[in-house]
C-alpha cells in the first residue's frame, strides 16, 4: 500500500517554484493523487477480495456465473429497501422479482468505477497541464536561483539588475498572460462541477443528493429510514442466468450475489462527495477574489502590503499606479518564490523608477491608481 502512495507522490510533485494557487494545487497535486489511489486501491485484489461473488447451483461453474453477473450487471427491487431486514426480506432490496419490471434497479457501474476515477484524475490535471504551457516556465527563469538568497554580492546585484530590466522593458505586457491563469482557474472550477454532475449520471441520478441524504440519515431514526449507501452501493444484489436445459428448454437462475467493492465503494464516494463541495466552495472563493483584483487596483496595493510587508507601501502604490494587473500577479508570483529581502530591493528600485521616469513609453495617470 505504502508502495502505491511514493509512486503516486513523485507523479504529482508539486515543483519549489510557485506559479499558482494553493486552491489552484488542491485540483492537481491532492486531488489527483487522491483519486488515482481509488483506481488503483479498487483494482487490486489484495486489499478489497473478489469483486463479486454469487450463490450458485452445481448445475452452472462458479467462475461462470460470477464472470456472467459481473458483466451483464445486477439488480435490487426498490420497493423492498424499506422492509424490515430479518423478517419480510433477507437483505433490503432483495427478494420475489416476479412484480413490475419497473421495480428493478439495475446496477452496472460498478465494472467501471476504476476506470472512472482514473478519468477524473486526468480532467483533474488538465488545467494544471494548460497552464504549464501557458506559463513557460517565465517564473523559474526570472527567479535566477534568488529564491536561496546566499550568493555573492556582485551575482545578486547582476541578477537583480537583469530582474528589474525585464520587468521595466515589459512593463504593462503581462495580462494576457496573467488572465490565461484565471481562466485556467475558472476551468477547475467548471471541472469539479461538471464531475459532480457526471458522477450523478454514472450512478443515475443519485450523486448530486448522496451526502445530504447519508446526513439525514446518520440525524434520522434510521428504522424508519432508507440507508442511501446501501440503496446506491449494495452488498447484496440479484443476478438472473439463462441456460439451456437438458431437454433445449430455456431454464433461468436466480442468484444472489455479493458485492463485497461496494463496502470499499461507498466510503470513496461519500468521501469524493464532500472533498468535491469544498473545493467548489474554495474555487467559487478564489475566482471572486480574482475579480475583486482584477476590478479594484486598491485591494491590489491592501493584498500586496499584507503579503509583503518588508515593501514600503508609496512603493507599491506607484508600481499599482503605473502598471497593469497582470503586471500586479507577476510581481505577487516572484514574491512568493523569491528571497524577502532581495524582493524588497527590486521593488523598491522597480518603484523609484517608475517614480523618476513619469514618461516612460506606456504611462500612467500620475496620481490616481489605475484599473487592470
Amino acid at each position: 500500500m505504502l508502495d502505491i502512495f511514493r509512486g503516486l507522490k513523485n507523479l504529482v510533485k508539486v515543483s519549489h517554484v510557485k506559479t499558482d494557487s494553493i486552491v489552484f494545487r488542491l485540483h492537481y497535486s491532492i486531488t489527483v493523487m487522491i483519486l488515482m489511489s481509488f483506481s488503483l486501491i479498487i483494482t487490486t485484489r489484495q486489499y478489497v477480495g473478489n469483486p463479486i461473488d454469487c450463490v450458485h447451483t452445481k448445475d452452472i461453474p462458479e467462475d461462470v456465473l460470477n464472470t456472467y453477473c459481473w458483466i451483464q450487471s445486477t439488480y435490487t427491487l426498490k420497493s423492498l429497501f424499506l422492509k424490515k431486514q430479518g423478517v419480510s426480506v433477507p437483505y433490503p432490496g432483495i427478494g420475489n422479482s416476479d412484480g413490475d419490471p419497473a421495480d428493478k434497479k439495475h446496477y452496472k457501474y460498478y465494472q467501471w468505477v476504476c476506470f472512472c476515477l482514473f478519468f477524473q484524475a486526468i480532467l483533474f490535471y488538465t488545467p494544471r497541464w494548460l497552464w504549464k504551457s501557458w506559463e513557460g516556465g517565465k517564473i523559474h527563469a526570472l527567479i535566477m536561483d534568488l529564491d536561496i538568497g546566499i550568493c555573492s554580492e556582485a551575482e545578486k546585484k547582476q541578477k537583480k539588475k537583469l530582474l528589474l530590466d525585464y520587468l521595466w522593458e515589459n512593463l504593462r505586457y503581462h495580462n494576457w498572460w496573467a488572465y490565461r491563469y484565471y481562466v485556467c482557474e475558472l476551468l477547475a472550477l467548471i471541472n469539479v462541477i461538471g464531475q459532480m454532475f457526471l458522477m450523478n449520471r454514472f450512478f443515475d441520478g443519485e450523486f448530486i443528493t448522496f451526502g445530504l441524504k447519508v446526513i439525514d440519515y446518520m440525524e434520522t431514526d434510521q428504522e424508519d429510514r432508507m440507508d442511501p449507501m446501501i440503496y446506491i452501493f449494495p452488498r447484496m444484489t440479484k443476478c438472473t442466468f439463462f441456460k439451456y436445459g437438458s431437454s433445449g428448454e430455456v431454464e433461468k437462475h436466480d442468484a444472489i450475489c455479493i458485492l463485497p467493492l461496494n463496502v470499499v465503494n461507498e466510503k470513496i464516494y461519500i468521501f469524493l462527495w464532500f472533498w468535491f463541495i469544498l473545493l467548489t466552495f474554495l474555487t467559487l472563493l478564489t475566482l471572486i477574489y480574482r475579480v475583486v483584483i482584477i476590478f479594484s487596483p486598491r485591494m491590489r496595493v491592501y493584498l500586496f502590503r499584507m503579503r509583503f510587508r518588508l515593501v514600503r507601501r508609496d512603493a507599491i502604490e506607484i508600481i499599482v499606479r503605473r502598471s497593469k494587473m497582470g503586471d500586479w500577479f507577476l510581481l505577487y508570483l516572484l514574491g512568493e518564490n523569491i528571497d524577502t529581502v532581495i524582493f524588497r530591493d527590486v521593488v523598491q528600485d522597480l518603484a523609484n523608477r517608475l517614480g523618476h521616469n513619469q514618461h516612460h513609453r506606456v504611462p500612467g495617470l500620475k496620481g490616481e491608481i489605475q484599473d487592470a
